[in-house]
């Protein structure tokens, strides 16, 4: 039950905007596919697609495990569907064409009804292809939270904040090598739907312990960032609670993953929780922290220390041994006719690469062999992968449903094959998943 201390101040936020606040959602709900305009700041709009008309979406907030139906209607000119990123549920309803899904055609209606677990921050996406056509898929507003409550919060805190990151008005530029995510260039960032300059400030008082739920929805871009004068203590990583919470000054978010952290608000003035990279900040990646009865101009001050690791959150304890060892390596291959990079795991791209077989009950232990100059956000549907080792630097404990390897780096994960069904598995840039960079993991019977 939430504290009243919590509700007021909740409540108050409710009023500036809805990422400050969120109620649970019936356990039916609609969502629309729509084109929409969205307004980034005053004279400054852009054509998109969102749900709702909205971008990011309504926030979707659910209890664990009680049956949801979830009915989704195409407005638009093209097939569309919904993945439920992060749930551990049947392939049918996980919005994957390549897990059976099916796709909403144009004018259509799907419902999606699965009981959603685990608990913790997810989101919901498109997961569609774009290939250049830079209008369509995650390059879009269509994402949005999918918060899965818990039965216990992993930390307390005195205001909620959802804060989604987004790369909006991508082109594709190159020097004459093959184009890949490297090339999509962007004008503007955001988080949620607002420039920096047009955006509310997250308003907060001196004492309070503010929980902010951070998403990177990006189609392309990694993102670190910082609030001056303030740390992060990490409490989950990709919704699931990280054995050791750690206190650091700069938060690093691959696409697709969300950290939920904590921060103590002792620091009282006026503030810019934003990118560490100062064109992100530029382009409106930043967010002004407001203490009550302070006046100034926001302050920002480049990190000290802005080093990033999963090791910091992980256990030093050995993972138990697996049943089966695996092997997927990642390479480039030679670009096509229109210039464009292709990608491979062991050797083939998506269309010809054979199903990965997991054995069910199993531990499968992975080893994740990135060969190229450039890291890769991994991605398994419907599994959590627990991080073994970096290199030669072992761990263990630490649940993500999305792992950064970074470039000509080794990565082990293991993942216990318990959710029966075909599980499709990529990279989450949208242009590298485009291009060749998927596989099927398939149960063995």
């Amino acid at each position: 039950m939430m504290h009243r201390r919590r509700f007021l101040t909740l409540a108050g936020a409710a009023a500036t905007t809805p990422f400050l606040f969120s109620q649970r959602t019936s356990a039916t709900t609609s969502l629309h596919i729509t084109p929409m305009t969205l307004e980034l700041a005053k004279g400054i709009a852009l054509k998109t697609t969102g749900y709702n008309n909205l971008a990011p979406g309504p926030i979707l907030r659910f209890r664990e495990g009680e049956q949801v139906h979830i009915d989704v209607y195409n407005h638009t000119q093209v097939p569309e569907l919904v993945h439920w990123h992060g749930l551990a549920i049947d392939p049918l309803n996980d919005g994957a064409m390549e897990e059976g899904s099916p796709m909403i055609p144009p004018g259509g209606h799907l419902r999606y009804s699965f009981q959603p677990k685990p608990s913790g921050t997810r989101w919901y996406h498109t997961h569609t292809a774009a290939n250049r056509d830079l209008i369509r898929a995650t390059y879009t507003g269509q994402f949005g939270f999918l918060y899965i409550e818990p039965k216990h919060e992993p930390g307390s805190y005195d205001q909620e904040i959802f804060l989604a990151i987004h790369h909006w008005q991508p082109s594709l530029f190159t020097m004459g090598a093959p184009m890949n995510a490297n090339d999509v260039m962007y004008r503007y960032a955001t988080f949620n739907d607002k420039l920096h300059t047009a955006a509310e400030p997250i308003r907060v008082r001196y004492g309070q312990r503010v929980l902010f739920r951070l998403l990177n929805a990006s189609a392309t871009e990694a993102v670190q960032i910082a609030l001056p004068g303030h740390r992060f203590t990490v409490i989950t990583m990709d919704g699931n609670p990280v054995p050791q919470p750690t206190s650091v000054e700069t938060l690093t978010l691959a696409v697709g993953e969300r950290i939920d952290a904590i921060v103590q608000m002792d620091s009282p003035g006026i503030w810019l929780l934003g990118a560490v990279d100062d064109a992100n900040r530029t382009r409106g990646l930043a967010r002004t922290i407001e203490y009550a009865g302070s006046t100034s101009k926001p302050l920002w001050a480049a990190p000290d220390n802005a080093n990033w690791s999963y090791l910091r959150f992980a256990s030093n304890a050995e993972a138990p041994k697996p049943d089966e060892l695996l092997t997927l390596t990642f390479a480039p291959k030679p670009a096509d006719a229109e210039g464009m990079q292709h990608w491979t795991v062991n050797g083939a791209e998506y269309s010809q690469t054979a199903p990965i077989e997991l054995h069910p009950g199993k531990r499968h232990r992975i080893a994740f062999v990135n060969a190229s100059a450039e890291p890769h956000p991994l991605h398994l549907h419907r599994h959590s992968m627990e991080l073994i080792s970096i290199g030669k630097q072992r761990c263990s404990g630490l649940m993500k449903d999305i792992l950064n390897i970074p470039p000509n780096t080794t990565m082990e994960a293991d993942v216990i094959a318990d959710n029966p069904g075909d599980s499709l598995f990529h990279c989450h840039q949208q242009l590298h998943m485009d291009y060749g960079f998927m596989a099927l993991f398939k149960y063995k019977s």
